[in-house]
């Protein structure tokens, strides 16, 4: 295992057929991923490189909130700025190390003086990737470092590569979901034959959920067990992409306190999830 930079970017590879890209400086994001030669992952470089615009592509990291909050002011007081949609982490710089032991990238994001801006409280992110042929796993912990209880919600925002919306066939989705444009509770059957017009659609799963992409002959596998048992479908047309999202908590769950993560004083959060890729004829 070795990583190459260039222009920021840098790639973490287990052979010439199997890699990943990633930008430390950009949030950590994870840019591209090749499976058995084949491209993952979409990636908008162009919008990438104005950094005035957010990511659209790769695997984004959602933290300290997922979604937005419906509120006008800080949570935490006047003394600190409004969290904006989907937190800070992902545009902050973070730390990397590589295992060679066990083909692992590891990132890494503490709190600091940026951080401190939005959120009061001390705390160590830390986000082991095993790359392997055919899957990615993710193995994440959020530590509380302070003496009071921390409340956050996580999340991953993968965006994947695909042929064409109408050649989606979803698999283990849950029957109902709720539209997340109109904070509405729909039919996710009904839902997911508007994908070619947009969708935003957040459900419960059983820690499991795929799409088939039926030109390109490619099942992709989420599993994100419990807490991060959330999935998030959204499609952004005419852009030839699909996310499927694993989250621990559903937008606003830090006002509401629905599905909210409290993390004890001093003590860890530990999540799992894992994309597979497969092949069917």
């Amino acid at each position: 295992m070795q990583i190459n930079k260039d222009k920021n970017i840098y790639i973490f590879e287990l052979d010439k057929n199997n890699y990943l890209k990633f930008c430390p400086d950009r949030g950590g994001v994870i840019t591209n991923w090749v499976s058995d030669g084949e491209e993952i992952l979409y990636f908008d470089e162009k919008r990438f490189i104005d950094k005035t615009k957010s990511i659209r592509g790769g695997i984004p990291i959602l933290f300290p909130i997922c979604g937005n909050l419906e509120t006008s002011s800080s949570l935490f007081g006047k003394s600190y700025l409004q969290l904006n949609q989907h937190g800070f982490a992902r545009d902050l710089q973070w730390s990397y190390s590589l295992n060679n032991k066990k083909n692992s990238l590891s990132l890494n994001l503490k709190d600091s003086k940026k951080t401190k801006i939005f959120f009061p409280y001390k705390f160590e992110l830390s986000i082991d990737v095993f790359l392997k042929i055919n899957s990615l796993q993710f193995k994440i912990c959020i530590h509380n470092k302070t003496k009071n209880e921390m409340p956050v919600n996580f999340g991953l925002h993968p965006y994947f590569n695909i042929s064409d919306l109408k050649n989606l066939d979803f698999v283990d989705y849950s029957l109902n979901c709720q539209d997340q444009k109109t904070n509405s509770l729909r039919n996710t059957f009904d839902e997911l034959k508007k994908i070619s017009n947009g969708i935003d659609l957040l459900m419960y799963t059983s820690g499991k959920s795929s799409f088939r992409d039926n030109f390109l002959k490619r099942k992709v596998t989420l599993i994100n067990p419990s807490p991060f048992d959330l999935g998030v479908i959204w499609s952004d047309p005419p852009r030839k992409m699909i996310c499927l999202e694993p989250w621990t908590s559903p937008r606003n769950s830090l006002i509401d306190g629905f599905k909210k993560l409290v993390i004890p004083p001093y003590a860890f959060q530990k999540l799992d999830a894992s994309i597979q890729i497969s092949s069917f004829n």
